[in-house]
C-alpha cells in the first residue's frame, strides 16, 4: 500500500473543476479509457504522446504493476489493476466529496485574507504573555489583524527577530533596570540602538503564585529560602527567568538555598498548573495565570512588557495597525481588566531605548585631548587645500 499525499492549486475565478481532488496518474488513466490510445490521451490532455507514455512506465515502475495491457495493433486498454485505481477513486470521490468541499471552503476562506488589502498579518515571536493572547483576538475584530504569535523565550523572541523569522518581537523587564543589572547583560548585546525600535505595550505585576490562602505565609523570596519551600523555575532565555535570577542577586541570596531552582516549565501557565497540582509551593509569574488557576498572588515586581521590531518596519501597514489598536481606548479598557495589567504610559507609540532601558547613552565619549588636536588639524589642513585657497 502506497502512502497518499495531498496537494492543491490556485485556479482563476468562475473556472470549471473536474474534480475535488486531482491526480495526474488518474487524469492520464481517464484520458486513455476514453479516448482508447496514448496518442489520443495526449491531444485530450495537451501533452505529447513521448511524455504520457514515461509517465505510465514510470508508474508501472513505481506501484509494481501494469496499468495498460500492451497488444500491437490493438487500441489501448487498462489493465485490471488500472481499472480497480479508477474505481477506486469513483467510490472515494463519491463517499468523501462532502468532506473535501468543506475543506476546500476552508482553505479558500483563509486565502481569501492573503487577497484582501484590508487584511494584515504580523508575525510576532514574544515571551509568555496572557495580555498578547487577548491582543490577537482584538485586533482581528477590530482592525481586521491577524497576529501570528509564537510564545517563546525573550532572549529567542529577539534573536527570531534579527534573524528574520518574525516582524516584531515580545520581550519584558523590571522597570528601569539599571546599569550593571543582568537584564544589561542579557538584552544589550541583542539590540542595537537606531536599529531598533521599542514600541508601548503594558505593565504588569510578577510574583509569587501560591497555593489558595497562601498556606506557609510566603512573602517574599528570602521567605521562600527560610522555609525551604518547593520552588518551580523558568528555563534559561525566558524573561522571567532573568527577572527571578536578577532579584536573588539583588537580595544576596544564593541560588542553592531555593528548593526546586532547576525544575522549570515552559509558560505562566505550566507553573501555576503544577503549584496547583500540588508539585510545588511556589512559582514566579504573573498575575493572571495564578487567578485563572485559582491561586493566590504576591506581588514582587512591577514590570514593562516591550515589542519591539527593526526601524525599516515602522512603517508597514500591519505595524501601522497594530500601534493604532495599541492606541485605542478599547483596547486599553480591555487590558485593565486583566488581573495585574496596566497600559505602557505612551502604549502604541515610539518610545526612545534610553528612556525604557537606562544603560543604553547615546553621547559619544569625549575625545582625548591627543585625538581633538589631531582632528582639527586634519580639518585646516584640508580647508588650505580647497581650489582657490591659497596657503599662508
Amino acid at each position: 500500500m502506497h502512502r497518499l499525499q495531498f496537494h492543491y492549486t490556485f485556479a482563476p475565478q468562475g473556472q470549471a473543476q473536474a474534480s475535488l481532488i486531482r491526480n495526474p496518474l488518474l487524469d492520464l488513466l481517464h484520458a486513455v479509457q476514453e479516448s482508447g490510445s496514448i496518442s489520443g490521451a495526449a491531444r485530450q490532455l495537451g501533452l505529447s504522446y513521448r511524455h504520457v507514455w514515461g509517465e505510465l512506465k514510470r508508474w508501472e515502475s513505481e506501484l509494481g504493476n501494469e496499468l495498460l495491457v500492451w497488444e500491437k495493433g490493438q487500441a489501448a486498454r487498462l489493465s485490471e489493476f488500472g481499472n480497480k485505481l479508477l474505481w477506486a477513486e469513483r467510490q472515494a470521490q463519491a463517499r468523501l466529496s462532502p468532506q473535501i468541499e468543506a475543506l476546500r471552503a476552508d482553505l479558500e476562506r483563509a486565502y481569501a485574507l492573503a487577497f484582501d488589502d484590508s487584511v494584515h498579518v504580523l508575525t510576532l515571536y514574544a515571551s509568555h504573555d496572557d495580555a498578547l493572547s487577548a491582543l490577537r483576538a482584538h485586533a482581528a475584530a477590530a482592525q481586521q489583524l491577524h497576529l501570528d504569535v509564537r510564545f517563546t523565550g525573550s532572549v529567542d523572541a529577539i534573536r527570531a527577530l534579527n534573524e528574520g523569522r518574525c516582524v516584531m518581537a515580545g520581550f519584558h523587564t523590571v522597570q528601569q533596570p539599571g546599569p550593571g543589572s543582568l537584564a544589561e547583560q542579557t538584552y544589550k548585546p541583542l539590540l542595537k540602538p537606531g536599529l531598533h525600535k521599542i514600541i508601548g505595550f503594558a505593565r504588569r505585576s510578577q510574583g509569587l503564585m501560591v497555593a489558595k490562602g497562601n498556606p506557609l505565609g510566603l512573602h517574599s523570596l528570602s521567605d521562600l529560602a527560610a522555609q525551604g519551600a518547593r520552588f518551580v523555575n523558568r528555563a534559561l532565555g525566558t524573561g522571567t527567568r532573568v527577572v527571578i535570577d536578577e532579584l536573588l542577586k539583588q537580595q544576596g541570596i544564593p541560588v542553592s538555598r531555593i528548593k526546586g531552582y532547576r525544575h522549570t516549565e515552559p509558560s505562566h501557565a505550566a507553573v501555576a498548573l503544577a503549584v496547583a497540582a500540588g508539585q510545588a509551593d511556589a512559582g514566579l509569574g504573573i498575575e493572571a495565570a495564578a487567578r485563572a488557576r485559582g491561586l493566590d498572588f504576591v506581588p514582587l515586581v512591577e514590570e514593562d512588557y516591550h515589542l519591539v521590531c527593526l526601524k525599516s518596519a515602522l512603517e508597514e501597514p500591519a505595524v501601522q495597525a497594530l500601534c493604532t489598536v495599541l492606541q485605542s481606548t478599547a483596547w486599553q479598557a480591555q487590558l485593565q481588566q486583566l488581573p495585574g495589567y496596566q497600559p505602557a504610559p505612551q502604549g502604541g507609540q515610539v518610545l526612545a531605548m534610553s528612556r525604557l532601558l537606562p544603560w543604553w547613552s547615546y553621547r559619544k565619549p569625549k575625545e582625548k585631548p591627543a585625538t581633538a588636536r589631531k582632528r582639527a588639524a586634519t580639518k585646516k589642513t584640508a580647508a588650505l587645500k580647497k581650489p582657490g585657497r591659497r596657503s599662508p
